[in-house]
């Protein structure tokens, strides 16, 4: 056993005890130590490692509570490099473990939309489960969830850019009527306008639920030039990751200590500002191991730079200038 360890253990003990009968007890326990080694140990300064681990635990202390208590040792150990704290993986996961602190854990999906029973046509499912898009506005996925209150059920619906991650709309609301999902739909679809982007050929793909088979929504789609994509009939794989969104959402904020109110939700006051809290996290902070451990705003806005950087620099060829 290690001499810190023996060391902490006469620690706790000595002032009922006494050192030396305590070291006589543990070495015929066969875990010898000296009274003289204890001594040595409390007089001899901490060693660089020491002192640097406290310097460690303090930093991942802080990260982890700045991000929801949700992050494990990957994204921990991610954030501290972002922060220029140059600290190895094995470390920081044996001290997360010093400290009793862990990741969340992922509980699995939960299917909550209605599906259309009605044997009307229906599109075509045009993602067949590939969700990858090489630029913002090509692909968004939806999905409902629902949270159980004092006051009775709240229903969330978001809908998410699978180039970024980035939750572009999302709403509250009592009722599952078809305004949910609109309402998210339009946060999204203003949110682009808002900042010059075109969503001229967009595909926006959900499951089967009646909402967004809603003849105002599909509608709302074809005013936007956005293409309308279903999976197949009860096949949670088909939206994939919006459900994999809901399952974090539900853990990351709404099953959190550090998120939930004291005495639970109780009502939708309550989650429509856990809510706003937690999208703005999503966005702007956490970091997605998808996307190379960064948060979606910042990949996004990485990606327009590059986008217009690119752009300047064609616009910069002299006109004839590849033709020799």
């Amino acid at each position: 056993m290690p001499v810190a360890v023996l060391v902490d253990y006469i620690d706790e003990h000595r002032d009922r005890f006494g050192v030396e009968p305590i070291c006589h007890v543990l070495r015929d326990a066969g875990l010898k130590i000296a009274p003289s080694t204890y001594y040595a140990a409390k007089t001899r300064p901490p060693s660089a490692r020491a002192v640097r681990d406290e310097q460690l635990k303090a930093d991942i202390a802080a990260v982890h509570a700045d991000n929801l208590g949700v992050y494990g040792a990957r994204k921990v150990h991610a954030e501290l490099n972002r922060e220029g704290v140059s600290v190895a993986r094995c470390t920081v996961e044996r001290l997360m473990r010093e400290l009793e602190l862990q990741g969340l854990r992922r509980d699995k999906t939960i299917k909550t939309t209605s599906g259309d029973t009605a044997e009307t046509e229906r599109p075509a499912d045009l993602v067949e489960r590939a969700f990858t898009a090489t630029a913002p506005n090509q692909l968004w996925v939806a999905d409902l969830t629902y949270i159980r209150t004092h006051a009775g059920w709240v229903y969330a619906a978001f809908v998410i850019d699978v180039f970024s991650r980035l939750v572009v709309g999302w709403q509250v609301s009592t009722s599952l009527r078809t305004e949910l999902a609109l309402d998210a739909l339009d946060m999204g679809l203003w949110q682009r306008r808002r900042n010059g982007q075109d969503t001229t050929g967009l595909i926006h793909h959900s499951d089967r639920g009646v909402q967004y088979r809603a003849i105002r929504y599909t509608e709302r789609l074809a005013e936007a030039d956005a293409v309308a994509s279903v999976g197949s009939k009860g096949d949670s794989y088909d939206n994939a990751m919006a459900e994999a969104f809901n399952s974090l959402f539900k853990g990351e904020c709404i099953r959190n200590p550090a998120m939930r109110p004291k005495g639970g939700w109780a009502s939708i006051g309550d989650v429509e500002i856990a809510v706003a809290e937690y999208v703005d996290w999503f966005n702007q902070r956490r970091l997605h191991g998808e996307i190379g451990h960064v948060p979606p705003a910042e990949f996004e806005q990485s990606h327009w730079a590059s986008h217009d950087a690119a752009r300047y620099a064609h616009e910069q060829v002299p006109i004839g200038a590849g033709s020799r």
